[in-house]
Formats: structure tokens, sequence, C-alpha cells
């Protein structure tokens, strides 16, 4: 799912990556959840990509040239997301909005300007991230949400809810490396979501789903979004973008071509697609 999947490096850190503020007080102040001012993000392409050390002896030794490539991934990206609120972003593969996402989430720290992300963090980036394929489902509930940031309390107390919501009462015994793409996508959403966090990240998890669960992720975003949790939401299909999104961000090898009404932008991401 990865749009940059041969990325090796990131940019050494210019700015912190995320500021923790209080939700409750951003609320109070009228501060949006999710800000990002000029972020830009330069990553590492390999050449040659070297797997062990015992490669890079050998290629040194033979005098082969182990030179990367720099590019930017993202040039001065300006988004805002206030609470309840819910950005789409949109573009071709390669366009950047994973490495936004990741970005937002801490993940690849920026080589200039500036994210700050107020209360607690959920990202869904990448299908199963965060799980590990040999625990079953049932513990892959705890692993994952402790990495969330969630107490084993919070989550022994909720995993009713997470099992019912994900469909998958029958199969939490069993190892999530037998699991299909839309089994995992349905725990990883159900757990992420369970505990409403002040900022959800989605990366295309939906998009796995079938009819009946789109519908239920739907109505919890809706739950969510009365809560006051920010969405960020990356995704291909424009249907959802326009059904779900408040503001629609286009982006274009790294750059904002565009960013408004959903109606309007996604008319515009249309045209434009039809010409090329």
């Amino acid at each position: 799912m990865s749009e940059l999947s041969a990325t090796s490096e990131v940019a050494a850190v210019a700015v912190p990556s995320a500021v923790p503020v209080d939700a409750a007080v951003a609320a109070d102040n009228g501060v949006p959840a999710v800000q990002a001012f000029g972020l830009s993000v330069c990553l590492r392409r390999e050449r040659h990509r070297i797997r062990s050390l015992r490669e890079y002896f050998v290629e040194s030794v033979h005098g082969r040239v182990l030179a990367a490539q720099w590019f930017k991934a993202l040039s001065a990206v300006d988004l805002r997301v206030d609470r309840g609120g819910l950005l789409a972003v949109i573009g071709a593969n390669g366009a950047g909005k994973t490495t936004l996402l990741r970005a937002l989430a801490g993940i690849v720290p920026p080589s200039d300007g500036a994210v700050t992300i107020r209360g607690c963090v959920a990202p869904l980036l990448e299908l199963g991230a965060g799980f590990d394929p040999e625990l079953t489902g049932r513990e892959n509930v705890f692993l994952f949400g402790v990495l969330l940031g969630r107490r084993r309390r919070q989550l022994r107390d909720a995993y009713a809810s997470i099992v019912a919501f994900s469909g998958l009462d029958d199969s939490m015994d069993v190892a999530v490396k037998n699991y299909s793409s839309g089994m995992i996508a349905r725990l990883g959403f159900a757990v992420a979501t369970a505990c409403a966090p002040d900022v959800l990240l989605v990366d295309e998890v939906l998009a796995v789903g079938d009819e009946a669960f789109r519908a239920r992720c739907s109505v919890r975003i809706a739950e969510l979004r009365a809560r006051g949790t920010a969405i960020v939401l990356v995704s291909h299909d424009l249907f959802l973008v326009e059904r779900e999104a408040d503001r629609v961000l286009w982006l274009e090898a790294g750059r904002v071509v565009a960013e408004g009404e959903p109606a309007e932008i996604v008319a515009r991401y249309r045209r434009a697609g039809a010409t090329q």
C-alpha cells in the first residue's frame, strides 16, 4: 500500500514532527486538532539496495558505487483539520499521500516546516501494520491497542465491542497470518476506533472491506466526528470522498494542486484525469 516502498532512509530532523497538546484545551481555544505549515519531506532512494553488512562489504571491495538519490516527497504542504472535521487526500499513486500521513503520524520527520497534532493519534497507515502475524486476533487486539497508547484495562473493557464491530467472532483465536486482507482491515479499524482517538489517520484501509463493513465504518466515522475526532483520510474512492469529507486536498508530485470543497476539487481531479 505504501507509495514509496523504495525509500530506505529519511532526512535529518529539522523541526519537531509533532507537538502534543491537550485536546480539551485545543477545543476550548478553537485550535485545530491537526495543522501543518510549509511541510516538506526529503527521502532517500538508493540506486543499489544493500540488504546486509556482508553485501555492503562485497560491493565496497569491488569498488561499486553505493550512491543514493535524495528527492522531495512533499513540498510546502499546508493543511488544517478542526475537531470533528474530515480532510480527504486524493492524488495518483506516488503523489505523496502516504508520506503525508506518515509525517502527520510522526513516523517521518519533516525536512522543513512543522506539524502540530493535538491529542491522541490512531494511525491506520498500512494493512496489518502493528499486527504480529504469528499471534492470534485476540492477542493482536491488545498488542495493537497498546501500540496506539491504550491501557490494557481499556482494551479489556472494549474487547467485546471490538469483536462485534469486526465481525470476527469465530476467528479471534486464529493466527493473523491466516487472515484475509479484509479481515485484517476490519480488526485494525475496530481496534483503532474502539476508544475514540482525538486524531484518526486512515490510508485506504476502507477500500479492502466488503460493502457491509464499509457501511459500519461510515457509521463509526460519523460517531467519532460527533465526539470531536479529527480525521485525515487517503482514498482513491472519489464517491467516498465526496460523501464523507468536509474538505479535499489534491496532491501531485508532493505538491498541493488544490484544496477546497469536495464537489469542486473532485470534479477538477476527474477532469484532469480525463485529459491525461
